[in-house]
Formats: structure tokens, sequence, C-alpha cells
């Protein structure tokens, strides 16, 4: 698959080829705490107003808990008022995947990991400018860089 990834001077570059990431859900609990592992692999959702992103206001990336996908820069996040991490646009479009959402009686678009498949959230169309989208993440789906550290981002697809 091709996606983006940091490289070692901590730039975004891509398309590179990059392998999935497949493991056993028992590496998966193992890796994960318990409420990590329920959201982004069991695809579960925090109560609004209480993931430890939401207020976050620091510059850098947010990237997939699982295996560290490089997801959403703070540049393309907003207060949403829906109580949940909210970003108008991935750092790529390939890095995030969707896929139809019919549980709790309603069709929605979920977001996963392009790599690892791990559940983000869900993306509405009711978002501002210039997409129009709201991508809607969990905290627990996210790992946050600092711009000044992006290169501990650095993937080996990177080169």
């Amino acid at each position: 698959m091709k996606l983006f990834v940091y490289d070692r001077e901590g730039r975004l570059v891509g398309p590179v080829e990059s392998e999935p990431v497949v493991r056993p859900d028992a590496e998966w609990q193992r890796l994960l705490t318990p409420a990590q592992y329920h959201i982004a692999r069991g695809k579960g959702t925090e109560r609004p107003y209480c993931g430890t992103l939401l207020d976050n206001k620091r510059d850098g990336v947010y990237s997939c808990i699982c295996c560290n996908l490089p997801l959403f820069a703070s540049d393309r996040k907003f207060n949403s008022g829906t109580g949940w991490p909210s970003f108008f646009q991935p750092v790529a479009e390939t890095n995030v995947v969707t896929e139809v959402d019919t549980s709790h009686r309603m069709a929605r678009t979920e977001i996963l990991c392009a790599r690892c498949g791990a559940h983000l959230g869900h993306v509405f169309e009711d978002g501002p400018r210039p997409t129009g989208l709201r991508y809607c993440v969990n905290s627990e789906s996210l790992r946050f860089t600092d711009r000044a550290d992006l290169a501990r981002l650095a993937d080996p697809a990177a080169g």
C-alpha cells in the first residue's frame, strides 16, 4: 500500500510503499491499554469531553496508537463543540480509509487507519472549509508527537 510517512528529518514524504501491520488479537491486548484496545481494536467510543487530546493546542502530528502512522496534523484541528478531537482533513487522504458503519441503527462513515485497520472514529459532512468535513476521532486511538520531535516518527519505508 502507498502511504505518507515521516522521514528522519521530520518531513512528511510519500507516497511510499508500506506493509500492512497485522497482529494477533492477544498481541494488540498486550501492546495497548484496555481503553486503547476497546476503542482502536474493538470499535468502541470514548465518552465526549473526556479524551486527553480534546483540548491539546500544541503544534504537531496525531498518529495511530497501534502502528504510529501519521493521520492528522494540529493545523487541521478545530473545536467542533462535539466533545471529541476534530479535524477537517488528514495529513494524507491515503492514510485514512473509510467503511460504512450501520451500528446503532444508523449509517455513518467510519474512519480507520489505512495501515493497521484501527478504529479512529467517524467522518461527517458538517465541518469547516476548505473540506466541509469533520473527522471526529477518539483520543484513545491517537498518539501526539510535537512538531520538533517528528523525526521520532521516522518510518523505515521513507528511506
